[in-house]
């Protein structure tokens, strides 16, 4: 599965090196089709992947470049060997043969591998179960600092969900505090976000016993890079103490998946109209450190504070609500971010020294004298605008991207 991910790895670098020598002219997809089954008859590595993941390659890498022309995503690049996932397509379902072991494991066969074993963590359509409405269309293998993983494409069939009926609730996404409801009943994940010290805790998500395990690897890590020289490979010890250092944040991130999963459902389970802010998160996360003339102030709080906001993942936890608020009836509204954290919601007083410091704000305004916690605070402020009628309606392209995309499939891992 390693040399299948690679091979895929390098056919898309190739399409990429293709794709922008070709003159825009003569570009198209069948041309791109004719080139790939060249390449695999007279590359010989390329045979370790089945000839539908190689296809599954090319309109992989056509559908991204649909995306950048719609406005969905950025332009396609290059894929470097550190930082690209390893992923390989299986775009035929009838090729998995998938059987249930028993009520933990099954069996599925992968293409030019054999017969696997996974976890299985949900019902799926097979045997009997399975029909034209409600089947397996194929699968995505990916692989992560924990291992190979199985995600399984299905096909149902869904009724149209009756409107929900739920209250709305405005939500405020904070550092301190994850997910701030506007009728104080708060989010959170149960770990504190902040040392003694003051300062920002890059894995909240793991318990004490693996922080000191982390904390033991980074300097036995910072140890032995002491002894490389420079422009030298790393060394065996050097690569598996990174390996292991992987092994414990992609655990922590995972972690983070699973709440944001289980609490996005429970949000659109129980509220008919949620309402979020319209944040640019990329201007958010940008450095402090600015230039040799105007040099930044405050650079390592600031990093910190990007490093935070960065694991919190507010994007994700907003795509979620899209699609589960939809898939339950419910709808998700997005209002202008300004402001909603200097508003006292009380009286409408907006006034500088509100924020006494992150967690708190507190009313200037002498016949109010409001005090709470300040992301509570943000969050009956965007559901304020919501009704006032503040609500931001998307661009017309996007808004019919959504529509055609319809609702999100279920997957299995």
């Amino acid at each position: 599965m390693d040399d299948q991910a690679h091979a895929a790895r390098a056919m898309w670098n190739q399409l990429h090196n293709l794709w922008q020598m070709t003159p825009k002219c003569q570009r198209s997809l069948s041309r791109m089709d004719q080139t790939l089954r060249q390449a695999r008859k007279e590359i010989d590595w390329y045979a370790v992947l089945p000839a539908q993941a190689a296809q599954a390659v090319l309109k992989t890498y056509m559908q991204a470049w649909k995306n950048c022309w719609d406005g969905r995503a950025e332009e396609p690049t290059f894929k470097a060997r550190i930082r690209s996932v390893m992923s390989v397509d299986i775009p035929q379902g009838r090729d998995l043969q998938i059987k249930r072991v028993h009520r933990r494991w099954g069996m599925a066969n992968i293409p030019k591998v054999g017969r696997v074993r996974f976890r299985w963590t949900r019902d799926l359509p097979v045997g009997k179960a399975a029909d034209k409405e409600n089947r397996i269309t194929g699968a995505r293998l990916v692989k992560d600092a924990l291992g190979w993983h199985i995600a399984f494409r299905v096909q149902t069939l869904e009724l149209k969900p009756e409107p929900h009926t739920g209250l709305e609730v405005g939500i405020d996404a904070g550092v301190n505090l994850p997910l701030a409801l506007s009728d104080s009943n708060h989010q959170d994940h149960g770990r504190a976000p902040r040392l003694p010290d003051g300062t920002a805790d890059r894995d909240k998500l793991l318990n004490p016993d693996e922080k000191a395990k982390l904390l033991r690897l980074e300097q036995r890590a910072a140890h032995r890079k002491s002894f490389r020289k420079p422009r030298e490979r790393n060394a065996n010890r050097l690569r598996t103490t990174y390996d292991q250092i992987k092994q414990l944040r992609a655990r922590a991130t995972r972690r983070a998946v699973d709440w944001q999963h289980q609490t996005t459902t429970s949000l659109a389970r129980t509220y008919g109209t949620v309402v979020v802010e319209a944040l640019t998160i990329t201007n958010m996360v940008k450095s402090a450190r600015g230039t040799v003339e105007e040099p930044g102030k405050n650079v390592r709080a600031k990093s910190g504070l990007n490093r935070a906001i960065s694991q919190e993942a507010w994007g994700r936890t907003v795509t979620m609500l899209t699609y589960k608020t939809a898939r339950f009836g419910g709808t998700l509204h997005k209002v202008p971010a300004p402001n909603t954290s200097r508003r006292c919601s009380a009286c409408g007083l907006i006034a500088p020294g509100s924020r006494e410091d992150q967690a708190t704000f507190v009313c200037k305004n002498p016949d109010c004298g409001w005090e709470g916690n300040a992301d509570h605070n943000a969050a009956r402020n965007i559901l304020h605008l919501y009704r006032m009628g503040h609500a931001l309606i998307p661009a017309a392209g996007r808004a019919v991207a959504r529509r055609t995309r319809g609702v999100k499939p279920t997957t299995a891992r």
